[in-house]
């Protein structure tokens, strides 16, 4: 039996969200603040995917920037999104939970695990942070995440595929290894055959600089502002170059 197969398209806004439908992704990561590694979503931005997008849509929490050791505050600002969004329709949830030395912090990750039930979770890439890859995914296992969305610990996953292959190897079917993490349509099936994973996440966006005006100083000068779309053609031509095995 041919082993299952997905691939999540992580989006930030609207038109990523309807690509990912028209494209055939099997479900959406949402987000917003790509360029800040990704942050929870607007109401506005969960309620439109859930109601236009025709996929399951996951929504991250994650309230702000910078590292994964939460305050008391964040925490409850993380449980909040978690209900906000689940009330508005979300699928599921992506989150991750450290402590202060940077291994999983299990508490606090089960308890949104909770939380969230029946609906699924997603330990993200703040798992490519931990000390000890192989200690964390038990920690994880331990947590009843679902899935961990991984680069294998390295910057991107070209360069961690092997240590996906371990981790995949590791899990035992025991919660689904997701590679993610600088996937690219051009390393697609290098990463698929090296890994040998079979769940994958990328964004698969390209740059449309837009053209706009800016006023300095009461001048007004031209400007270029960084615009991102998603082709329905290139996340096909990811998800075909990723069946590979």
């Amino acid at each position: 039996m041919r082993p299952a197969f997905t691939f999540e398209l992580c989006a930030e806004t609207l038109q990523a969200c309807l690509a990912a439908g028209e494209g055939g992704a099997d479900r959406i990561e949402l987000c917003s603040a790509l360029s800040e590694d990704g942050l929870t979503p607007s109401h506005g931005l969960i309620h439109a995917a859930v109601q236009r997008s025709g996929l399951p849509v996951h929504v991250l929490l994650r309230p702000r920037a910078g590292n994964f050791f939460y305050s008391d505050e964040e925490f409850e600002l993380m449980r909040d999104d978690l209900l906000h969004a689940r009330a508005l329709g979300a699928s599921g949830f992506a989150l991750g939970v450290l402590r202060a030395d940077a291994t999983i912090d299990i508490e606090r990750t089960r308890t949104l695990v909770e939380l969230a039930s029946p609906l699924e979770v997603t330990f993200h890439r703040a798992f490519d942070l931990v000390p000890s890859l192989y200690e964390a995914l038990d920690d994880v296992i331990a947590t009843g995440c679902h899935r961990i969305l991984t680069s294998g610990g390295e910057r991107d996953v070209v360069v961690g595929a092997a240590n996906l292959a371990t981790l995949v190897d590791l899990a035992k079917n025991r919660i689904a290894i997701v590679a993610g993490g600088g996937l690219r349509v051009e390393n697609a099936a290098l990463v698929a055959r090296t890994s040998r994973a079979t769940h994958f996440h990328g964004s698969v966006r390209r740059s449309t600089n837009r053209a706009s005006v800016l006023e300095r100083g009461g001048i007004l000068t031209p400007s270029t502002t960084g615009q991102f779309s998603v082709d329905p053609a290139e996340i096909r031509a990811m998800i075909q170059d990723l069946r590979v095995l």
